[in-house]
């Protein structure tokens, strides 16, 4: 077995390449695919002046990966159909113009364009004030942005690695530090990484608490779909144990909730809050599929790491962004207190670590589809309980 390993940028030995590619021309011979390569660019002009991309690509499947912008992911394809979405915020945007703040705590969205972002570390869920009360009964607030800062911070450490081991590996790691002072110190060491010649991606995050006293955790991931996966017919198809909406707008559409209806202006958004089927591992898998039944993408994932689930849809004009969210997270996306009042935030100990990993597979064969779809039947081995309107377990009533 040989392994390549390239440091595309480290801050602490002043490594930084600007660009570059590496490919079987390197002299690495890969079995499942003799057209992969990894290549770097930065990004210049405009909004997206700075911003680093790494383009994983397998030979089959393409993905490319925001060191700047928290390891995110901002588009891909697999034989030519597109991964991702169109967010009228059309190209990625350096952290440095995005105010968090903005808007009563909803600048978030002035970032927000990729297939993959994560939110978290410390929050995520919408702004508000976060009140806790200490074990001596003193009480302190923060003012929390809109799902949290790690999608807006950029990697201080990136390499990529390359295995012939069987069909050939190739993977991109970023280190990413969520810190200030007096404040929780948090760091994402994230790992993509995909077979040669495949139809899928592994994303593998361990969150590190670096600091001294505990720290609480919450993270989720944004994946959002669009066209030609997410149209007027599309389905949803998951193992569900329960499913509630989100909030009153919600339950409007509680009866369709695993139903896209195509681009309708003004459309007000949709959530949609499950508890999730697994196997004797414990892994579990959701499906988007359009309604002709040849594209859909599968999410693979732990209920033990990942235990809550959330579709976001959002369905209104192609112009103002027609997509849809499979979102696996440790938390539902609501108020930070309402969460903790569960016990669905992580509380990690100093030096301990939180790790998790989720799959991607796209499918552009009905065979495929047909596929995913038995295996996720075969995860429903109880019928689904459906709450018509907010249930206090999922979210506030």
């Amino acid at each position: 077995m040989t392994t390549q390993r390239i440091v595309l940028t480290d801050i602490d030995s002043g490594e930084a390449l600007e660009s570059g590619q590496v490919d079987a021309s390197s002299g690495l011979k890969l079995t499942g695919s003799s057209q992969w390569s990894v290549s770097k660019r930065t990004l210049r002009g405009g909004p997206s002046d700075g911003v680093d991309v790494v383009d994983l690509n397998n030979g089959e499947l393409s993905i490319s990966i925001l060191p700047t912008r928290g390891m995110g992911l901002w588009r891909g394809t697999y034989h030519g159909i597109p991964i991702g979405w169109q967010s009228p915020v059309a190209r990625p945007v350096h952290p440095s113009l995005v105010n968090l703040e903005a808007r009563n705590g909803l600048g978030w969205l002035g970032g927000f364009n990729e297939l993959m972002c994560r939110c978290g570390l410390s929050f995520n869920g919408p702004p508000g004030v976060d009140r806790v009360i200490d074990e001596d009964g003193n009480a302190t607030e923060t003012q929390l942005t809109l799902h949290g800062k790690i999608a807006n911070v950029p990697a201080h450490h990136v390499s990529v690695e390359i295995s012939d081991e069987g069909p050939g590996t190739l993977s991109v790691t970023g280190v990413v530090d969520e810190t200030m002072m007096f404040a929780p110190a948090l760091r994402l060491t994230s790992t993509v990484s995909t077979e040669a010649g495949s139809n899928g991606i592994t994303i593998t995050d361990v969150v590190t608490n670096r600091g001294g006293q505990p720290t609480e955790l919450q993270l989720l991931y944004h994946t959002n779909i669009g066209r030609p996966f997410l149209g007027e017919g599309s389905k949803f198809v998951a193992p569900i144990a329960e499913v509630a909406p989100r909030d009153a707008r919600s339950a409007e559409g509680i009866e369709l909730f695993d139903v896209y209806a195509g681009p309708v202006a003004g459309l007000p958004e949709e959530a949609f809050f499950f508890e999730l089927l697994s196997d004797w591992k414990e892994q579990t898998q959701v499906l988007l599929r359009n309604a002709d039944g040849d594209r859909g993408l599968t999410l693979i994932f732990s209920t033990k790491q990942l235990p809550c689930f959330t579709l976001w849809k959002n369905t209104q004009a192609e112009a103002d962004g027609y997509v849809t969210g499979l979102e696996p997270g440790t938390s539902f996306p609501n108020f930070k207190m309402f969460e903790r009042e569960r016990g669905r935030v992580i509380l990690l100990q100093p030096g301990e670590s939180y790790e998790t990993s989720f799959e991607l597979r796209v499918h552009d064969t009905p065979a495929g589809i047909a596929q995913a779809q038995k295996q996720i039947l075969a995860l429903q081995t109880s019928s689904l309980r459906k709450h018509e309107s907010p249930f206090d377990k999922f979210s506030p009533t």
